[in-house]
């Protein structure tokens, strides 16, 4: 059996134009070093670029499966490193799939992040 972790935490590397309405975007996270601070609003110096859509009390954080991970990366022949796919949290062991909404994670020993609603497809990473 594997031991559910979290793997990486991400946070907003650059700001990045787009062609959505906003004309920026923040998907492109990248793991961050050391302790982190998890907060109401999500990782400390995250950024959102479309509030509308992202972040907030409800959409603070985003977590990613190792385990997806790896499968998309097998069918797309490349490395698909913690945060391609704009996750704030790489997890392993987490079937994140079948989440229930109110579930609560810990993680680390302060911080306990719950589960408030499916993934919504994003416009920007599908274009």
């Amino acid at each position: 059996m594997t031991k559910a972790r979290l793997l990486v935490v991400c946070a907003v590397h650059q700001l990045r134009p787009d062609a959505g309405t906003v004309g920026t975007t923040a998907i492109d996270k990248r793991a961050v070093d050391g302790p982190v601070r998890i907060g109401p609003y999500g990782v400390r110096a995250d950024v959102q670029a479309d509030r509308k859509h992202h972040g907030g009390l409800d959409k603070a954080l985003y977590a990613y499966a190792e385990e997806d991970a790896a499968y998309w990366s097998a069918e797309l022949g490349r490395d698909l490193p913690a945060g391609w796919f704009g996750e704030n949290l790489r997890t392993e062991g987490v079937d994140v799939n079948r989440a229930l909404i109110g579930e609560q994670w810990r993680i680390g020993a302060t911080a306990i992040v719950e589960v408030t609603m499916p993934r919504t497809p994003c416009q920007t990473f599908a274009r």
